[in-house]
C-alpha cells in the first residue's frame, strides 16, 4: 500500500495530479484545497496518500496534510459518502473548520459541498460528531483556550468547567464545545468561567 509520495509535479487537472516520482508517474486524486496548495510543474511536492483497492481498478488520493487524509478516511464511514464527495467536503472546508461544522452540527456547512443533499450532510454531522467533538474542540480552540489560563487553574479546566455547565442548562456537548470555543476565542486571557458561560449561552442563542 502506497501511503505517502515524494516527487515532482508532472501535471495537474481539475480533481488530480501526477507525481513524477524517480521516472514513474503517479495520478493521484486531491481535494480542490490540495491541488490550489501545489508547486507549480515541476516543483517538489509531498503527499500523504490514501490508497484504494477494488477488483477494477487502484485508485490513489492525495492530500497535503496526515489530518486531511485522516478526515478523508473519517468521511467514507458515513453511509452515502464515497470518495468523491468526501474529496468535495474537503475542498470547501478545511479540516479545522470542518470538525468545528461537525461538532457544531452545522449541516449547512457541510451542505454546500457538490453532491452533498441536506438528508446527507445530517448524517454525515450526526454519526461524525462524537469523533470530532473533542478534536474541534482542540484544534480550533486550542490557541484561545491556553491563553485563558489563569491562577491555580488552567484555561482548559475553565472551558470545560463551561462546557460542562451548558450541558447541564440541556445543550449537547458538541454545542457547548463549539460555542465555548468561540467565547474563549472572542473573550481572551482575561475571561473566567462565568464569562465563557454568559458568552457561550450568547452564541447558543443565536
Amino acid at each position: 500500500m502506497i501511503a505517502k509520495l515524494r516527487g515532482r509535479l508532472d501535471s495537474v487537472g481539475d480533481d488530480w495530479l501526477v507525481v513524477d516520482v524517480g521516472g514513474v508517474g503517479y495520478l493521484v486524486f486531491a481535494s480542490a484545497r490540495t491541488l490550489s496548495a501545489a508547486p507549480p510543474m515541476g516543483g517538489d511536492l509531498d503527499l500523504f496518500i490514501e490508497t484504494h483497492v477494488r477488483e477494477d481498478h487502484i485508485h490513489l488520493y492525495g492530500f497535503a496534510s496526515g489530518r486531511e487524509r485522516d478526515l478523508f478516511r473519517l468521511l467514507l464511514t458515513v453511509q452515502g459518502v464515497g470518495a468523491k464527495v468526501a474529496l468535495a467536503i474537503l475542498s470547501i472546508l478545511e479540516p479545522d473548520a470542518l470538525e468545528t461544522a461537525i461538532a457544531a452540527q452545522d449541516k449547512a456547512a457541510i451542505a454546500q459541498a457538490s453532491g452533498v443533499g441536506p438528508k446527507l450532510a445530517g448524517r454525515i454531522a450526526n454519526e461524525l460528531k462524537d469523533k470530532v467533538a473533542a478534536a474541534a474542540l482542540a484544534g480550533a480552540a486550542r490557541p484561545a483556550l491556553a491563553a485563558v489560563a489563569g491562577g491555580d487553574r488552567g484555561g482548559g479546566d475553565m472551558a470545560g468547567d463551561a462546557v460542562s455547565a451548558l450541558v447541564n442548562l440541556g445543550y449537547r456537548p458538541s454545542e457547548a464545545h463549539g460555542a465555548v470555543a468561540t467565547a474563549a476565542n472572542d473573550l481572551g486571557p482575561d475571561a473566567d468561567v462565568a464569562a465563557l458561560i454568559r458568552a457561550g449561552l450568547k452564541e447558543l442563542a443565536r
